[in-house]
């Protein structure tokens, strides 16, 4: 794979400022108060298919606990793939296959107790469901190994696959300090799932955030190591990029950004490009689906804070993706 990478194609969200009422003008449903506070959350005129969290890498349920209320209170029945910490312990069993030495790991038989979660959760989902489909929302390794679960276990009731920071498209090869931290996974992932979709059976939507722009370790970069600080007062997907505060001077920004871009390097091949401070913007979009690309948005529940570092579960960031849970 060539560095150059094709970025598909973005669609910005509109501002979801809800007054009494508002229809977005994508979905065919209606968002509205429960009550004239401020703070709570839309109701939705229409049935909501019950959700499906798939926890990120090291990350456990609990992590998702905020989200899975934030969810119900928009009336979305939700499930989390039971997973611990130490459950991630699990994937140490790759060594000893020969492939992962070869960078030719394969998902199964390493990654079974995963996907055995997610189809006890897609299970439990199904008895809320009562009839009606199922949304997946992977949120960072939860979203391609979704991809996987769709593409193993042949689920007929999924009609949506929602990835919060999924890195979905494999390393490039031959670029100098790159290594697969996957061993192949996303290469296997690559070739043999289905691609990316965006039709009424099937929906693919992925969002990236825009938090941190990466710096070159070594070499001049426009960078300088600013994270985009978010402004409570404002819709997030009209904030413009600004300073950070939280760094004590110019020179430790720029450090800051040089370490992120060598984790973005890792991912995409490059440094100085944007992403979520774990995942770049790139490699968190897929061709064929629905892709979003959110300002401010850092990429884990774990080191978050709603107000100045708000990540993908956050409440006024699950307002710019809430609406494709909705029938």
């Amino acid at each position: 794979m060539a560095l150059a990478l094709v970025q598909p194609p973005v669609f910005s969200l509109p501002p979801m400022n809800f007054t009494k009422s508002r229809r977005c003008c994508r979905c065919s449903y209606t968002l509205e108060r429960t009550n004239d506070s401020p703070s709570s959350p839309p109701t939705t005129s229409s049935t909501c298919r019950p959700a499906v969290i798939l926890p990120g890498l090291g990350n456990n349920t609990g992590d998702y606990q905020k989200l899975t209320l934030i969810l119900k209170e928009y009336g979305i029945p939700t499930v989390v793939a039971k997973v611990s910490r130490i459950d991630w312990l699990r994937n140490a069993a790759g060594l000893l296959d020969p492939n992962y030495w070869q960078g030719t790991l394969r998902p199964r038989p390493v990654l079974d107790w995963y996907l055995k979660r997610i189809d006890e959760a897609v299970n439990e989902a199904k008895e809320l469901a009562q009839g009606a489909n199922i949304s997946l929302v992977g949120h960072s390794a939860g979203g391609w190994l979704a991809r996987v679960y769709l593409q193993e276990f042949e689920p007929s009731d999924i009609s949506l696959l929602l990835t919060l920071g999924t890195p979905h498209l494999p390393p490039p090869k031959g670029v100098s300090g790159v290594i697969d931290q996957t061993r192949g996974l996303l290469d296997y992932v690559e070739q043999h799932c289905a691609k990316a979709v965006y039709t009424p059976e099937l929906r693919y939507v992925c969002v990236a955030g825009r938090y941190l722009k990466g710096a070159r370790l070594i070499g001049s970069s426009n960078n300088d190591g600013s994270a985009v600080m978010v402004d409570i007062d404002q819709p997030v997907a009209d904030i413009a990029v600004m300073n950070g505060t939280t760094e004590s001077t110019p020179a430790a920004a720029t450090l800051r950004a040089r370490f992120v871009g060598q984790g973005y390097k890792q991912v995409c091949g490059q440094a100085d490009v944007w992403g979520d401070g774990v995942v770049p913007e790139i490699s968190a979009h897929l061709e064929g689906a629905l892709n979003i690309s959110l300002d401010g948005v850092y990429h884990s529940p774990v080191g978050s804070e709603d107000a100045t570092r708000p990540w993908y579960g956050s409440p006024s960031i699950v307002e710019q993706w809430i609406h494709h849970l909705v029938n």
